[in-house]
Protein backbone atom coordinates (compact mmCIF):
# COMPACT_ATOMS: atom_id res chain seq x y z
CA UNK A 1 0.00 0.00 0.00
CA UNK A 2 2.72 2.29 0.87
CA UNK A 3 4.34 1.90 -2.66
CA UNK A 4 0.93 3.13 -4.29
CA UNK A 5 0.75 6.12 -2.29
CA UNK A 6 4.32 7.15 -3.19
CA UNK A 7 3.37 6.35 -6.81
CA UNK A 8 0.12 8.89 -6.62
CA UNK A 9 2.07 11.55 -4.87
CA UNK A 10 4.99 11.65 -7.75
CA UNK A 11 2.46 11.71 -10.43
CA UNK A 12 0.10 14.55 -9.08
CA UNK A 13 3.64 16.58 -8.13
CA UNK A 14 4.43 16.31 -11.91
CA UNK A 15 1.51 17.83 -12.63
CA UNK A 16 2.24 21.80 -13.92
CA UNK A 17 -0.90 24.03 -14.87
CA UNK A 18 -0.10 27.59 -16.71
CA UNK A 19 -1.43 30.40 -16.76
CA UNK A 20 -4.49 28.95 -14.40
CA UNK A 21 -7.94 31.04 -13.53
CA UNK A 22 -11.01 30.10 -11.69
CA UNK A 23 -12.12 27.95 -14.43
CA UNK A 24 -9.16 26.24 -16.29
CA UNK A 25 -5.48 26.43 -17.15
CA UNK A 26 -4.39 27.59 -20.26
CA UNK A 27 -1.99 24.80 -21.05
CA UNK A 28 -1.80 21.49 -18.12
CA UNK A 29 1.47 19.24 -18.76
CA UNK A 30 1.52 15.81 -17.12
CA UNK A 31 4.01 13.06 -18.05
CA UNK A 32 5.07 14.77 -21.44
CA UNK A 33 1.85 15.54 -22.48
CA UNK A 34 0.56 19.30 -23.14
CA UNK A 35 -3.31 19.41 -22.95
CA UNK A 36 -4.68 22.87 -24.23
CA UNK A 37 -7.82 24.54 -23.27
CA UNK A 38 -10.25 24.87 -25.84
CA UNK A 39 -9.56 27.89 -28.24
CA UNK A 40 -12.67 30.41 -29.50
CA UNK A 41 -11.98 33.01 -31.86
CA UNK A 42 -14.24 36.10 -32.95
CA UNK A 43 -14.63 36.99 -36.95
CA UNK A 44 -17.27 36.99 -39.33
CA UNK A 45 -16.22 34.36 -40.94
CA UNK A 46 -15.26 29.88 -40.50
CA UNK A 47 -12.29 31.03 -41.95
CA UNK A 48 -11.48 33.92 -40.02
CA UNK A 49 -12.40 32.25 -36.69
CA UNK A 50 -10.15 29.11 -37.75
CA UNK A 51 -7.34 31.29 -38.40
CA UNK A 52 -7.01 32.77 -35.08
CA UNK A 53 -8.11 30.01 -33.41
CA UNK A 54 -4.98 28.07 -35.26
CA UNK A 55 -2.82 31.40 -34.05
CA UNK A 56 -3.67 31.24 -30.59
CA UNK A 57 -2.82 27.54 -30.91
CA UNK A 58 0.59 28.18 -32.05
CA UNK A 59 1.44 30.09 -29.70
CA UNK A 60 0.19 28.20 -26.46
CA UNK A 61 2.31 25.12 -27.71
CA UNK A 62 5.54 27.18 -27.87
CA UNK A 63 4.57 28.29 -24.32
CA UNK A 64 4.19 24.39 -23.93
CA UNK A 65 7.31 23.33 -25.03
CA UNK A 66 5.55 21.65 -28.06
CA UNK A 67 4.75 22.60 -31.83
CA UNK A 68 2.48 21.60 -34.45
CA UNK A 69 4.92 18.82 -35.64
CA UNK A 70 3.65 17.09 -31.96
CA UNK A 71 0.02 17.28 -31.69
CA UNK A 72 -1.75 14.05 -30.62
CA UNK A 73 -4.80 14.49 -30.90
CA UNK A 74 -6.81 17.93 -32.26
CA UNK A 75 -10.84 17.82 -31.41
CA UNK A 76 -12.97 20.13 -33.22
CA UNK A 77 -16.71 21.29 -32.86
CA UNK A 78 -18.30 23.34 -35.44
CA UNK A 79 -21.89 25.33 -34.29
CA UNK A 80 -22.83 24.11 -38.06
CA UNK A 81 -21.05 21.07 -39.98
CA UNK A 82 -21.81 23.43 -43.69
CA UNK A 83 -18.91 25.01 -42.41
CA UNK A 84 -16.33 21.69 -42.75
CA UNK A 85 -15.66 22.61 -45.95
CA UNK A 86 -14.32 26.22 -44.90
CA UNK A 87 -12.44 24.91 -41.75
CA UNK A 88 -10.60 22.53 -43.70
CA UNK A 89 -9.71 25.55 -46.27
CA UNK A 90 -7.32 26.88 -43.42
CA UNK A 91 -6.75 23.80 -41.53
CA UNK A 92 -5.32 22.06 -44.84
CA UNK A 93 -2.41 24.87 -44.84
CA UNK A 94 -1.62 25.14 -41.52
CA UNK A 95 -0.87 21.01 -40.34
CA UNK A 96 2.25 20.43 -41.27
CA UNK A 97 2.79 17.82 -43.94
CA UNK A 98 3.92 14.19 -42.50
CA UNK A 99 2.27 15.51 -39.23
CA UNK A 100 -1.42 15.46 -38.97
CA UNK A 101 -2.56 14.68 -35.39
CA UNK A 102 -5.50 12.23 -34.82
CA UNK A 103 -8.68 14.38 -35.48
CA UNK A 104 -12.58 14.27 -34.67
CA UNK A 105 -14.62 16.83 -35.57
CA UNK A 106 -18.19 17.48 -34.71
CA UNK A 107 -21.01 19.86 -34.44
CA UNK A 108 -22.24 21.36 -30.84
CA UNK A 109 -23.74 24.03 -29.46
CA UNK A 110 -20.96 26.66 -28.01
CA UNK A 111 -21.11 28.77 -25.30
CA UNK A 112 -22.07 31.51 -27.75
CA UNK A 113 -24.11 32.42 -30.32
CA UNK A 114 -21.38 34.22 -32.83
CA UNK A 115 -18.79 31.23 -32.53
CA UNK A 116 -18.41 29.16 -35.66
CA UNK A 117 -15.56 26.31 -34.09
CA UNK A 118 -13.95 25.38 -31.26
CA UNK A 119 -10.14 23.65 -30.87
CA UNK A 120 -9.15 21.10 -28.12
CA UNK A 121 -5.51 20.21 -28.71
CA UNK A 122 -3.48 17.58 -26.59
CA UNK A 123 0.46 17.09 -27.87
CA UNK A 124 3.73 15.79 -26.77
CA UNK A 125 6.17 18.55 -24.92
CA UNK A 126 9.66 18.67 -24.45
CA UNK A 127 10.95 17.85 -20.92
Amino acid sequence: MEFLQIQIIESVKMIERIETGVRSSKIVKHNGIAYLTGQVAEGETIQEQVQTCLQNIDALLEKAGSSREKMLRVTIWLADMSDFAGLNEVWNDWVPEGHAPARACGQAKLAREELKVEFIVDAVYDE
